[in-house]
């Protein structure tokens, strides 16, 4: 890996846009596709205009938030000391390969619905970093996840802390710090799949993935990973074979039994992966590309593999592989499939649509506005129309289709890089300082 992979923003909250017409909104991560059915969400807003209400959040981090009932749930964390400002875009020097010897609170929120005041806070854990972190990242990234009994916070470098919806810890699991390549910090967020909760930590020292029985924390297996820093969440894979849990590494995919036995892998990912996979049409989507490589692809992979799939020189496609796009890749948001099309939003405000079933591009890297040049937050979907939130709080609305036509622009005024919650008409924005709801009002 390069040095110049230091344009970073690696950070993590690349999840898949995960808005879908449902009550709840547990995790980041869409159980199948990453398009949004739900009602008619709002196409103009402002920091007041059609906002029910926004809150102050303590501390900084980039989690997405969470949504069971009338509970949405976050984190962050907190230090007690100055605060460097980030600043938007790729951008070399970032990096700050001394922790921090501050003391920081790690600390997990609990916000009501209807009125955005805190319910309640807990501190998971008070200390000294032991790690560094890139000054775009927090040392709270990770978005959590809710079975909507049990709250399940995880803190990349710190370990896993496992709360009920009233805020009182029922256990934890802790393990040590490990460096991660040019102190970038961690950002792969839990997956939770029926009675269990899994973990993965790709890192320096010792790369692993780990099941925890969801209900007491105790670990059912570990797989150690040939892999080194990634910061691609996990995701499961339901198809009509079987259940598969993917990773996504520079090194390799790689898809597990749900008892860790590897079922296939895959090489050819760009030196840095984030975007979390995703499926439709009877595939699963995988990308990487970081903007300093020659290969950043997505391949498009039918269910039944085994082995080595990896692609041939030459090869597009294979047994397996119903099509690839060698320089098709986003670096950090996720892609977006919505109807027929695939679209990727690229980091530095461009969008590209393919078929999704053929990989055949729709059209090519369209810029979105001349002043938007970063992107970190994934896009969404919904009533016909793309959804992209940049890092300067400009969302853009763009026509969903084989024509690439801006609709409308809307504003914070405020550092976003958290993808947002979508539920019930309603958009959970999280920025730098604040948490909005936005929802069509009369």
């Amino acid at each position: 890996m390069s040095r110049t992979s230091l344009i970073l923003i690696f950070t993590v909250f690349s999840l898949t846009a995960s808005a879908f017409a449902e009550s709840n909104h547990p995790t980041q991560c869409a159980p199948s596709t990453s398009l949004a059915n739900d009602k008619e969400l709002p196409t103009q807003w402002s920091t007041t205009k059609n906002v029910v209400w926004n809150t102050q959040i303590p501390g900084r981090g980039w989690s997405s938030p969470i949504v069971w009932g009338d509970k949405i749930f976050l984190t962050s964390v907190i230090k007690k000391g100055d605060l460097e400002a980030p600043k938007k875009g790729l951008y070399f020097g970032g990096e700050r390969p001394d922790p921090s010897p501050d003391t920081h609170l790690w600390m997990v929120y609990c916000i009501d619905w209807n009125t955005g005041k805190i319910l309640w806070e807990k501190l998971a854990h008070q200390g000294v970093p032991q790690q560094s972190i890139h000054i775009k990242n927090t040392y709270a990234s990770e978005t959590p996840v809710t079975d909507g009994q049990r709250l399940y916070a995880y803190f990349g470098n710190l370990g896993l802390f496992c709360y009920d919806l009233d805020g009182k810890q029922l256990w934890s699991q802790k393990w040590g710090s490990s460096k991660i390549i040019y102190d970038w910090g961690t950002a792969a967020s839990p997956v939770l799949h029926q009675d269990r909760i899994y973990i993965l930590n790709d890192n320096q020292e010792q790369s692993f993935l780990v099941a925890l029985d969801k209900k007491t924390g105790k670990e059912i297996w570990r797989v150690n990973r040939d892999e080194k820093s990634n910061w691609a969440t996990p995701y499961i894979w339901q198809n009509p074979q079987r259940t598969e849990l993917i990773t996504s590494g520079n090194g390799a995919v790689r898809s597990y039994d749900l008892d860790g036995k590897l079922l296939w892998q895959l090489t050819g990912m760009s030196s840095i992966v984030i975007p979390t996979p995703l499926t439709d049409h009877g595939l699963l989507y995988i990308s990487s590309g970081y903007v300093g490589d020659k290969t950043r692809p997505i391949y498009a992979i039918r269910p039944g593999a085994a082995g080595d799939i990896s692609l041939k020189d030459g090869q597009t496609s294979n047994k397996f592989i119903a099509w690839s796009q060698k320089k098709a890749g986003p670096y950090n948001p996720s892609p977006l499939i919505y109807g027929d099309y695939l679209y990727v939003l690229y980091d530095r405000g461009s969008l590209a649509c393919y078929d999704a079933q053929t990989g055949k591009e729709v059209y090519p890297k369209q810029k979105i506005d001349p002043k938007a040049k970063a992107f970190t937050s994934s896009p969404w979907a919904n009533n016909g129309k793309i959804f992209c939130l940049s890092e300067d709080g400009d969302t853009f609305i763009i026509e969903a289709g084989p024509k690439f036509k801006v609709i409308s622009q809307n504003n914070l005024n405020e550092m976003c890089m958290a993808t947002p919650a979508i539920l019930r008409g309603n958009i959970i924005i999280r920025t730098l300082t604040k948490l909005y709801r936005i929802q069509n009002l009369p």
